[in-house]
């Protein structure tokens, strides 16, 4: 099975390009921070991203979608993020790499969960907050980079997929694995 991770900035279009590739007939693999967030603010807590557990908790979340997913028989697997994401998002907040974060990107390292060749989504220029989603456009740029040196740390293959229509941007990634559908 071939997991391709789909990653870059807030608010640069994965959700689109996943949502299209869904459309499309692919497996994809939902992100987890966004979900971590929306079930704490439902709980009541504002900020969910200051709290110690926060980077822990999207760890569980995505270790256990992407365990869950490997049962599945498609041959191709789109991800939203990952825990080198994850990673990211420790180092950007100013976290250290706690001892969960670090035994899965451990894990997906020695058992080579994800493909070498990583789908860097760039920027579009802008940025639309949200409830979940609070941050400046060059405060993205800064993430943005952060993603990038992680990546490239830990090994991946950062392949570009310049601004564009959410299809533009999902037929360049099918072509960039030899697919033009999912079967």
């Amino acid at each position: 099975m071939k997991r391709f991770i789909i990653t870059g900035a807030p608010g640069s279009g994965k959700t689109a390009i996943i949502r299209q590739l869904e459309l499309d007939g692919f497996s994809v693999v939902e992100e987890a921070a966004t979900d971590i967030i929306a079930a704490s603010q439902a709980r009541g807590i504002v900020e969910p991203w200051q709290q110690p557990s926060f980077i822990d908790e999207i760890v569980g979340l995505q270790r256990n979608r992407q365990i869950r997913a490997s049962h599945q028989p498609d041959d191709v697997q789109f991800y939203d993020r990952s825990a080198v994401c994850t990673a990211a998002l420790a180092a950007y907040l100013g976290f250290p790499i706690s001892p969960v974060l670090g035994a899965e990107l451990a894990r997906i390292q020695n058992e080579s969960v994800y493909e070498k060749r990583v789908f860097f989504i760039r920027n579009l220029g802008f940025i639309t907050n949200t409830e979940a989603r609070r941050i400046t456009f060059q405060e993205t740029l800064r993430f943005e980079k952060i993603h990038e040196e992680t990546y490239r740390r830990y090994g991946f293959e950062l392949t570009e997929i310049a601004p564009g229509t959410p299809r533009e941007r999902v037929n360049k990634i099918k072509s960039l694995i030899g697919r033009s559908d999912p079967l």
